[in-house]
């Protein structure tokens, strides 16, 4: 079992940073690829960046590459979505999620929801003009 707790979101005007944190507890072989991903209202969950913890290799969708890094602290069991230049449409709930698949991510599945069994509560994030 796996169990995943968001931090870090807030209130911020356009142009600011954030750090969101989460952090990881339970049985580290089925939490390898560990992904960040985002919801905002009536739209569906998308997946923004993803980590294995093993390789360190990162993914980053499209839309935010250049923006967002996403990082790990390994004795803390933490991962890291630092946020920077923000804008309006980065307003959503961030969602930490873990895949269970040992092998790790790849660069076809680690943006999709399905593949991914737990996930922590969330954590707003909301961008004003």
């Amino acid at each position: 079992q796996v169990r995943l707790v968001e931090s870090g979101g807030g209130s911020v005007q356009t142009g600011g940073s954030l750090r969101l944190s989460c952090g990881a507890t339970g049985d580290t072989y089925i939490r390898r690829c560990m992904g960040w991903f985002r919801q905002a209202p009536g739209q569906e969950r998308e997946g923004v960046a993803a980590i294995d913890t093993i390789t360190g290799a990162v993914y980053y969708a499209d839309s935010v590459k250049g923006r967002f890094t996403i990082s790990q602290e390994k004795p803390k069991n933490t991962i890291y979505l630092q946020i920077n230049t923000l804008k309006p449409d980065d307003t959503a709930v961030y969602y930490c999620g873990a895949d269970p698949n040992l092998y790790g991510c790849n660069s076809a599945s680690w943006s999709r929801a399905a593949q991914y069994k737990y996930w922590g509560k969330g954590t707003q994030v909301t961008v004003s003009v």
